[in-house]
């Protein structure tokens, strides 16, 4: 398989299409999912161009780690989360939808079951106060 350059990802970091934006550096964007599985969950979107994990540069990766752990740190803060799941997906079998590698961050709340995967579009107003709260605490 090969990267699509057309992906919404790639369109939201051209800024092609809108998303509620946390924070953006040289190597990543960090934005919130819309399809959030639990309050406050957060996508960190390399700008590098890969398909996902298995195709990505050794150097990209490395380069967004520590900033995937900074995001990870953050919307536990800004939740009061009790724990937080880090999830990557590669191809669709694995649960991959958007051919764009990303990992997501997604607070875990005790006895609070997880939604589905992209199982419903959040409130918008909501998005953007959390991803306000998330990056003030970066």
């Amino acid at each position: 398989m090969t990267y699509d350059s057309t992906n919404i990802f790639a369109k939201i970091l051209k800024g092609e299409l809108p998303c509620h934006k946390v924070h953006e550096d040289d190597n990543a964007l960090v934005m919130m999912d819309i399809f959030p599985q639990s309050k406050g969950h957060t996508l960190i979107v390399p700008k590098a161009p890969s398909r996902n994990l298995l195709d990505a540069d050794p150097a990209a990766i490395s380069a967004v780690m520590p900033l995937v752990q900074r995001v990870a740190r953050a919307v536990k803060a800004a939740t009061n989360a009790d724990g937080i799941r880090l999830a990557q997906f590669n191809e669709a079998p694995a649960g991959q939808t958007v051919f764009h590698l990303h990992f997501h961050v997604i607070p875990v709340y005790e006895g609070v079951p997880l939604g589905a995967h992209a199982g419903g579009k959040a409130d918008d107003a909501e998005l953007a106060a959390l991803a306000q709260d998330i990056a003030a605490r970066l």
